[in-house]
């Protein structure tokens, strides 16, 4: 039997290497969006507990900034292996409390733990350059040094792959971490810091909190967290932006999205199709990086929205730890109904509804948050549904004579993280990736996110900040340069020593 919401424990905090009860009263409820049932409660922090994560991550930082890289990468690799070999209970824990497939939640863990096996690399990363004999006598050299403590504010979409995106990198160069997910999904992170305690990583060092905009705040306005490192929507990764500058913090503030897609008449159709059905409808849409809007060029579109509206109507649809199930609900009920909004929007502003996802009903799961996949066609730029980000399982398909329109489209939206093209010429390709004014560029690869190695972030409103997540420009975001200029001139006493002697 279920215990009723208001007797459930709320998710604590991490503090100071250890689960920490929230000074505040308030908390929030966490559902599992395939029943619609609440399965626990979450802790939000206010001001003291952000207080508290600051003083343990301040305690923390004085030894930890001062361990060499080394020492800190050994204890990278041992979190690594523990990583691995918990890989599936993380899977599991983003499935429960986000809705995504555990297929789809088990690749998004390799992905984030591959960003911990490149942060492994550390002692060669932080490297600095060095020149002689820049002037007479005088050498020049650069050190990288970590920045403090520096805090991350990540989205419910991907509970244990976006926050590996930043803690990582920003502990291996010697910081101090203080994570903030999203209250939707908070179990993934609790686990990752018990993990970590395990793996040798000193307490304070990584510290976990829960909240609202209350703690979103307290963060912001904290004299001693040097740096944030935001993902979610445009309008907060704004917010974030513009308050952090006013603080005088460092930041990196990725937004939304609206990811197109460009087919050109001579891709494989086949190919494309299938491609498209995972990009636009895995996760159930809500990804950054889902493709949510095809542009389909002179002869390909009718036989390409054929194809894409077959492959769609057979998704299989239902609770994500189901065998077999293509597509999980969304995140909340709130969320469900958004979605449902916006696809009678379409419908109002005259796009054509293919396939309509809002009656869908999953047998035994009634009080799920399901939309089914659904594609519209014939999708004009002043529409609504082009100019949101609807973050569903909406497939939208606008029309290009060619392939100079279908470029002018995509690079008027004001949304540039991700795109992709399907073609069979390398020239127009080659083309494509240098004229499309996106972040990410994916030829015949519908979702190009970036290896760990690389840097993952978009241009325009989809990033605030001048820097990306992980990879090099990670490492740039998490150190503070300090270049040294330097001149040993000889003393008189101990030139003579070089003197020569005569017998």
């Amino acid at each position: 039997m279920n215990k009723p919401a208001a007797t459930l424990s709320p998710v604590p905090f991490w503090i100071g290497g250890r689960k920490v009860a929230s000074q505040s009263a308030r908390n929030g409820e966490v559902t599992n969006p395939a029943t619609g049932e609440v399965i626990r409660r979450v802790s939000f922090a206010d001001t003291a507990d952000i207080d508290a994560a600051v003083a343990a991550a301040r305690h923390a930082f004085s030894a930890w900034g001062e361990t060499p890289p080394l020492r800190r990468a050994r204890i990278m690799m041992r979190y690594l292996q523990l990583l691995e070999r918990n890989r599936e209970q993380l899977a599991r824990l983003a499935s429960e409390e986000h809705g995504k497939t555990l297929p789809d939640a088990a690749g998004s863990v390799q992905r984030g733990i591959e960003v911990v096996e490149f942060s492994c690399g550390i002692p060669h990363l932080l490297k600095g350059e060095h020149a002689e004999n820049v002037g007479t006598g005088v050498d020049c050299y650069s050190i990288r040094q970590p920045l403090g403590i520096c805090a991350g504010i990540t989205p419910f979409n991907f509970p244990v792959m976006v926050p590996l995106w930043m803690f990582p990198v920003a502990i291996a160069c010697g910081n101090a971490f203080i994570l903030k997910p999203s209250e939707k999904v908070p179990s993934a992170s609790l686990f990752l810091a018990e993990l970590f305690k395990d793996a040798g990583l000193p307490d304070g060092v990584f510290n976990v909190v829960h909240g609202d905009k209350a703690a979103v705040d307290a963060i912001l306005q904290h004299s001693e967290i040097k740096a944030v490192s935001f993902v979610g929507s445009t309008p907060v990764a704004k917010y974030i932006y513009e308050n952090c500058a006013k603080n005088g913090k460092r930041v990196q503030a990725l937004g939304g999205a609206k990811n197109h897609a460009v087919v050109l008449p001579d891709a494989d159709l086949e190919f494309t199709a299938e491609a498209l059905i995972g990009a636009a409808y895995g996760s159930a849409g809500e990804r950054c990086m889902a493709i949510s809007a095809v542009v389909a060029v002179g002869e390909m579109a009718d036989p390409l929205v054929a194809r894409l509206r077959d492959k769609a109507a057979k998704l299989k649809v239902g609770a994500g730890d189901i065998q077999g199930v293509d597509m999980g609900p969304l995140v909340t009920r709130a969320h469900r109904d958004r979605v449902k909004n916006y696809i009678d929007l379409g419908e109002r502003e005259g796009a054509k509804l293919v396939l309509d996802g809002r009656g869908i009903k999953v047998q035994g799961y009634e009080n799920g948050f399901y939309v089914g996949p659904t594609l519209f066609d014939q999708v004009t730029p002043p529409m609504t549904i082009y100019r949101d980000e609807i973050f569903g399982p909406v497939l939208i398909v606008l029309r290009a004579r060619d392939y100079d329109e279908a470029i002018q489209l995509v690079n008027r939206n004001p949304h540039a993280n991700g795109t992709a093209v399907f073609t069979g010429s390398g020239a127009l390709a080659r083309r494509f990736q240098h004229e499309i004014e996106v972040g990410m560029v994916g030829i015949n690869v519908p979702i190009p996110v970036p290896m760990a190695f690389f840097s993952f972030g978009g241009w325009k409103n989809s990033l605030f900040g001048d820097l990306h997540v992980h990879g090099t420009e990670g490492i740039q975001f998490y150190t503070r340069t300090k270049v040294i200029t330097g001149r040993w001139p000889e003393r008189p006493e101990k030139a003579k020593l070089h003197m020569p002697t005569h017998s």
